[in-house]
């Protein structure tokens, strides 16, 4: 299989069914005006070019997706996709799998406030 236009993002997958080619186009600009402040909150300009937060919307994506991919791959034994998935394919890079437990842990404590919350507007009802 060797496609001399293909680039970066057109790798093979072995073992993978390829989706169609209609399924690999996305609405471009989804992300773009939460790039522009991420872009923002790590020192670029208030606005940076279009250009720019294309690209850096397009790394984004395929990174994404190719995560995604390899996550499918290990849950494939298993028939489930797990957050233990991903947590397994950032293992070796400390800081990525430290910010992703930190946000999970805060994500469960969210929710049970959440629940705590609902509770008590719950007993309030109850009493009047």
């Amino acid at each position: 299989m060797n496609n001399s236009s293909a680039g970066p993002s057109s790798k093979a997958r072995v073992g993978v069914s390829q989706p169609s080619e209609n399924s690999l186009k996305r609405k471009r600009g989804m992300f773009q005006k939460d790039l522009q402040h991420m872009m923002y909150g790590f020192g670029d300009d208030s606005n940076p070019l279009p250009e720019t937060v294309s690209l850096v919307e397009d790394i984004v994506v395929d990174y994404v997706t190719d995560m995604v991919h390899k996550a499918q791959d290990i849950a494939t034994k298993r028939g489930k996709l797990l957050t233990e998935d991903f947590l397994f394919l950032i293992r070796k890079d400390l800081p990525k799998l430290n910010r992703c437990t930190e946000l999970l842990s805060m994500n469960e404590e969210l929710k049970q406030a959440r629940k705590a919350f609902e509770v008590d507007e719950e007993k309030l009802a109850s009493h009047q």
